[in-house]
């Protein structure tokens, strides 16, 4: 062990889960979710890492035409246990029927408990829009629904539907998150019907509830996608991801559908969402 260690913190002006998806794949190792920052800590200096986030970053402002800023800071700091500490900062959170909690507290009597590890990439279910997922499936999700959960990440949504008894598949490009998810089903004791690296596309039954917790922009992109694996006029459909100053535009891609629910904390919004009725 080095006797120094750096920190490296950083905080995009703009879409959140896309540098969390880069992240993911570039950091073997992971790292600290804070709800408006990354935390990267790393024995070697983290130049390297800070250029490519803000290679990223470049690259997302041209390919969305807004500019999108990093704020970092880096410091560096003597090599205590620094894990442990970490452990400490990390607080149990409770979202309406769940309780989530990191693999070294206790679980909560009386509610419907979910381990998290983050040294898994975990999402601890303090972000914005982990957090108002949550509740949409703990008032929405009931035992025995079919649920899709696109674009799984670490596979908390779709944990926490499998706990309350739904029958649960999941989906992410990404291989990584694939295998997140799976460690941290065997975490929890739950298992989905189906997990695969791809779309929702390839989903081999229609749906109860789909829920997406992406960006605004791939939500508009999915909109056929989403609709044509949903049951019928009174199954749901939860997006998430969204930044308010983009609900507008996916309420007009949205528009064949009607809000039952619209989950706002802080600058994100969640939509709850079922097919209008055709007349």
């Amino acid at each position: 062990m080095s006797e120094y260690y750096y920190e490296l913190v950083i905080k995009p002006s703009a879409h959140f889960a896309l540098f969390e998806d880069f992240l993911n794949d570039i950091l073997p190792l992971g790292y600290e979710e804070r709800e408006e920052s990354f935390v990267v800590r790393t024995e070697e200096n983290p130049e390297t890492i800070l250029w490519g986030v803000e290679q990223f970053a470049e690259a997302l402002s041209k390919a969305t035409g807004q500019p999108v800023e990093i704020e970092s800071d880096i410091t560096k700091h003597k090599n205590t246990d620094w894990i442990e500490e970490y452990q400490k900062s990390v607080t149990p959170v409770s979202i309406g029927k769940f309780y989530v909690h990191p693999t070294w507290e206790k679980p909560k009597e009386g509610s419907v408990n979910i381990a998290i590890d983050p040294a898994l990439a975990f999402g601890t279910g303090h972000h914005p829009t982990t957090s108002t997922c949550l509740e949409a499936v703990s008032k929405y999700v009931q035992e025995g629904m079919e649920v899709c959960d696109v674009g799984c990440g670490s596979g908390i949504l779709g944990i926490a539907a499998a706990k309350l008894g739904a029958i649960v598949d999941a989906c992410d490009t990404d291989a990584l998150s694939i295998e997140n998810t799976r460690k941290n089903c065997s975490l929890n004791g739950v298992e989905f019907r189906n997990l695969w690296e791809g779309s929702i596309t390839q989903a081999q039954t229609d749906y109860d509830v789909i829920i997406a917790n992406i960006v605004a922009d791939v939500l508009i992109f999915l909109h056929n996608d989403l609709k044509e694996k949903l049951k019928n006029e009174t199954s749901l459909l939860v997006l998430s991801g969204i930044m308010d100053k983009y609900e507008a535009k996916v309420l007009k891609r949205y528009s064949d559908f009607d809000i039952v629910d619209r989950i706002v904390k802080e600058e994100w919004v969640t939509l709850v969402v079922k097919r209008r009725k055709e007349t």
